[in-house]
This record gives structure tokens, C-alpha cells and sequence, in this order.
């Protein structure tokens, strides 16, 4: 392990990373909202402490390794996080503090969409647009983005896309060079996010909620320009283009690769990962409507609209809202909750434990019921027609194992810090599946959370958008030994 070229590198992505900044001046220039200049002293502090850690190390040129690819994520994702926290400290005199920062940086990067700010519709334009484009940069992964760079300047990209892609197939790759992949996968995630702007502005917006929103949106990230997020538009076709590029966004991003190389979409209705998704959906979106149907909660046509349209926001980890959920009737609000477990596809932009997870550990439990009554049969696990190495499908039940694990370990970390049940549950699930919304004391936002419970989080939430092991093996002696 290189220290000096980890250095290198993490010096490179942050003076990356402080271009990102200006974006958000122009904005303020439009809109004349004075917060100009404190994304000014936020991108000179961010580019002086990159280049203070590029400059020393700029000749150190090595191939990385996988480890290597482990801590750079892992440091690139927390240093991020910190400085991307600067802006909202300094905007003026509704600014955050330093844990409240942390927490909504973090929260937008990670593409949770938790936040604890109140008072949105309020907030400097510039601000409300930084914490949008944060969700996407965050949502594609900003280490896939520097992967399409990083071999122009010398340092390899392969270690750092294998901890970077969710889910357990993670060296499949779309094309033959890395490089090739990390720029086709933006290119595409860029044309979705102009396509959802465009159809929110034909369907009302303006454009600096169409922009956004579609950010947020393509990035299944939640964050929104109001506090009553979707809902403040009360229109029924943006939720209808809201609902579509979610589900877009929450299938995996190489059907995408495969439908625009190859001019074609009947592989969406062939992959078992996107037809059990779409089916779990559909289930669950019958069992709220007809829910809330029964119990009147709403009339007909509202109650198709919110019904449908929080199924698809909670379970694909968006966290959007027409409705406040916490608020439905019977059990529909755990429900909804559990589904947010399941989460996208692998190799989406969603968060929750992934789709192709839930299949395997399914299909693996009929396989040891299916030993009780056949015990000398050979039973392969498939996915589609596909078999299943045994190794994928142990490491599928070894991060199960450990999520369930941490899970326990934050709620009664959080739980001590004073929060009741309901809330710290609620919370430490949301924060570790990238979800945003929560129950009880947290359902409206996080701002009562105390400032040890929001570190927790915030914990929660790096260890959901890198997938826990990427975070754990560092903490292992074995990763540190030559």
C-alpha cells in the first residue's frame, strides 16, 4: 500500500471536487440571493487542501491495488462528505452547525435525502440547488466519474470501480476497458437526467425545479426545492414522470447500457432482477390502494395517485412525498418502511439491501427446505438460467449477516442517546438503506435528533451507499499487514 499515492489521489478528487462549487455561484448570481461568496471560500479551502495533498506526492505513480481501491473510497466518500459540509456553514445567518453540515452533506451525497432543515421553500437559491446537485454527484458515484479520469493521469481505475458498483457481482464489466464503462454509464445517466427535466418542465415546473428535481429524481436521492417535497406541485402528471424515472433509475444501469448499445428493450422483461422488482411493486402497491381505499383514507383517484406514487418513492429508496405516510392507517407505514430493505437493482442508483440479494437469500432458504425432504440431492441456485457460485451466494448471507448486525448495534446506539423506539429504528434503517423518510419523532425531518444519534447516522449512512464491507475491511488487521 502506497500512502503517498493515496494521498495523490485524494488530493486530485478533491480539487476535482471544488469545481462542483461553481455551479452553485452562478446560481446565486442569477438569482442575486448574496451566497455567492461563501461557495467561494468553500471551493478555495477545498482546492488549497487538495492541492496541499497532491503537490508533495505528485511523482508517486503506482498501479492501485484492491486495497488500495478499499481506502481510497472509504476516505474519498468521509473527506467529501466533511468539505462538501462547508457551504451550509457559511451561507449566513440561517447557516447549520457543524453536526447538522455533516449530517446533510452527507445525507445528500449518499443520495439518503434525510434532512434537518426546516423551512426549505425559504432557503437561498443557490443553497436549494446545491443540495440537489450534491444527491447527483452522489448518486452515480463521484469515484465512477474520476475512474473516466484518473487513468489519464496515470492511476489505474479497475480497483476503485470494483468498490464503487453496488451489489455482490461487482467485475462484470459493459465493456472492455474501464475507462470506456465509468464514461458510458455518466453518459447515460446524464441523458436521463436532462430527459426528467425536460418532462417536468412540459409538465409544469420551472426550470430550477425541473433541474432540481431531476436531479434528486435520476439520483433516487428525495431531497426537494420545498418542505412539502412532490407534493407542493399537486399535480398528477409530474407525479406520473416522478414515479417512471424512479423506476428508471431503480433498475440496473448496464439494461440501460444494453438498450442504448444495442437498440433494444425486451432484455428489461428477460432480467430476473427487473421483472421481481416491477412484481414486488406491483404487490405492494395493491395491498396500500386497496388499503387505503377501504379504510377511506382518501377518495378513489387520490387514493390510486399517493398510494402508487409512495410505494414506488419508499421501496425504490427515493424518500419523495405527496402524503405523510407515517400518518396512514394499520400497518401500511411499517410496510412501507420494510419494503425500503428491498431497495433498487444492483447497479442502480437505489439504495436498500439490493434486489438480486432478496432473490438469492429467498431462493437459497426453498433450497434448504427442499434438502429437508430430498437430503442427498444437488441443488443449484439459479437466478434466471443462470447458476449461482456458492461463493456468491455465502457472501450474499455474510452481508446479510453483518447488516442485520450494525443494524442492532446503531438502534441501541441511537436508542441510548434518548430517542424512543419507534424513531431510532426508523432513522438507523433509513440512514443505512439511503431511504430519507422516517417514523415517529423524525417523520417531518432530523432536526430533533440528538447531535451523538446524527453522528451515528451519519455513520449509517456511509456504510449503506459503500455497502459495509468496503467501510469494515479497514478495520480488520488483516487489511493493514504486508
Amino acid at each position: 500500500m502506497s500512502l503517498r499515492m493515496i494521498l495523490r489521489i485524494l488530493g486530485l478528487l478533491l480539487m476535482l471536487f471544488s469545481l462542483t462549487l461553481l455551479p452553485p455561484v452562478l446560481i446565486s448570481l442569477i438569482f442575486n440571493d448574496g451566497v455567492w461568496s461563501s461557495f467561494l471560500i468553500a471551493m478555495a479551502i477545498t482546492v488549497s487542501t487538495g492541492a496541499l495533498l497532491y503537490w508533495p506526492n505528485r511523482n508517486a505513480r503506482k498501479e492501485l491495488r484492491t486495497r488500495d481501491g478499499f481506502l481510497i473510497a472509504a476516505l474519498f466518500w468521509t473527506v467529501l462528505g466533511l468539505f462538501g459540509s462547508l457551504p451550509l456553514m457559511l451561507f449566513g445567518d440561517d447557516s447549520l452547525s457543524l453536526t447538522d453540515a455533516v449530517f446533510e452533506s452527507f445525507s445528500g451525497l449518499t443520495t439518503t435525502g434525510a434532512t434537518v432543515i426546516t423551512g426549505i421553500d425559504f432557503l437561498p437559491e443557490s443553497i436549494l440547488y446545491y443540495r440537489q446537485q450534491l444527491q447527483w454527484l452522489g448518486g452515480m458515484g463521484i469515484v465512477v466519474l474520476a475512474v473516466a479520469i484518473l487513468p489519464t493521469l496515470g492511476v489505474g481505475g479497475m480497483a476503485l470501480y470494483r468498490t464503487e458498483i453496488p451489489g455482490p457481482l461487482k467485475d462484470s464489466k459493459l465493456t472492455p476497458r474501464i475507462t470506456e464503462t465509468a464514461k458510458a454509464l455518466w453518459y447515460i445517466y446524464a441523458t436521463l437526467t436532462v430527459a426528467c427535466m425536460l418532462a417536468y418542465m412540459a409538465a409544469g415546473m420551472d426550470w430550477f425545479d425541473a433541474l432540481g428535481h431531476s436531479f434528486s429524481t435520476v439520483a433516487i436521492g428525495g431531497f426537494s426545492t420545498y418542505d412539502a417535497s412532490i407534493g407542493y406541485f399537486d399535480s398528477a402528471a409530474i407525479e406520473i414522470i416522478c414515479v417512471g424515472f424512479m423506476l428508471i433509475s431503480a433498475f440496473s444501469f448496464s439494461l440501460h447500457f444494453i438498450a442504448w448499445r444495442e437498440k433494444r428493450l425486451t432484455h428489461y422483461f428477460q432480467d430476473p432482477e427487473g421483472r421481481f422488482l416491477m412484481l414486488f411493486l406491483l404487490g405492494l402497491s395493491v395491498v396500500t390502494v386497496l388499503s387505503l381505499w377501504l379504510t377511506d383514507t382518501y377518495d378513489t383517484l387520490r387514493g390510486l395517485r399517493h398510494g402508487v406514487f409512495q410505494v414506488v418513492s419508499v421501496a425504490t429508496t427515493a424518500g419523495f412525498g405527496v402524503a405523510d405516510f407515517s400518518m396512514w392507517p394499520g400497518a401500511l407505514p411499517f410496510l412501507l418502511f420494510m419494503a425500503a430493505f428491498v431497495g433498487g437493482c444492483s447497479g442502480s442508483t437505489g439504495g436498500g439491501m439490493k434486489v438480486i440479494r432478496i432473490i438469492l437469500i429467498v431462493k437459497q432458504g426453498m433450497r434448504e427446505i427442499m434438502r429437508l425432504i430430498h437430503p442427498n440431492a444437488v441443488i443449484a441456485v439459479k437466478v434466471g438460467k443462470v447458476s449461482v457460485p456458492d461463493g456468491i451466494a455465502q457472501a450474499v448471507w455474510g452481508f446479510f449477516s453483518v447488516y442485520v448486525l450494525l443494524f442492532f448495534l446503531m438502534l441501541v446506539g441511537v436508542m441510548a442517546t434518548g430517542v424512543d423506539q419507534v424513531t431510532a429504528w426508523s432513522t438507523v434503517g433509513s440512514a443505512l438503506n439511503n431511504l430519507g423518510p422516517a417514523l415517529g419523532e423524525a417523520s417531518s425531518h432530523y432536526g430533533n435528533v440528538p447531535e451523538v444519534a446524527k453522528w451515528i447516522l451519519v455513520l449509517a449512512m456511509l456504510l449503506g451507499r459503500l455497502e459495509i464491507f468496503t467501510v469494515l475491511v479497514l478495520f480488520t488487521p488483516a487489511f493493514w499487514r504486508r
